[in-house]
């Protein structure tokens, strides 16, 4: 896999979550057995720790937009080398049932085989988003 379809790749995961694109569709993106982890607060967020499948993604999407008010989400860059992207930037959202605000600078690890999501790690500040979550 080249460096530009691994950007290119990136690129389409951020538009299709920034448009609303259907959770499913944008689980499409990604393999059936795709490696699924958030590191943190285990139980603060449904999505948080490792999970495998796809399902993951789309319960991922589904549960960052009716638990989250996202007030910024913001790309810095993305850098390839390989079958791997990175995206990286910084978010602050609103946590609907406690309304605290997480604010935290991010990292998404893609890795890609066959034109297809792999691995999914999304590395942000842990402490941040558990203390917004518990109440």
């Amino acid at each position: 896999m080249s460096q530009e379809q691994a950007v290119r790749i990136a690129q389409r995961l951020l538009a299709d979550i920034g448009a609303g694109v259907d959770p499913d569709e944008i689980a499409a993106l990604f393999s059936a057995e795709v490696q699924f982890e958030i590191p943190g607060d285990i139980g603060a967020l449904p999505w948080i720790g490792r999970r495998t499948g796809s399902t993951a993604i789309s319960d991922f999407i589904r549960g960052t937009r009716s638990l989250l008010e996202r007030i910024r989400f913001d790309v810095e860059g993305i850098m390839a080398k390989d079958d791997r992207a990175v995206i990286f930037g910084h978010l602050i959202s609103k946590v609907n049932t406690t309304g605290k605000i997480i604010d935290s600078p991010f990292a998404l690890i893609l890795q890609i085989s066959a034109g297809k999501i792999t691995r999914f790690q999304m590395l942000e500040d842990s402490f941040a988003v558990s203390q917004a979550a518990r109440p």
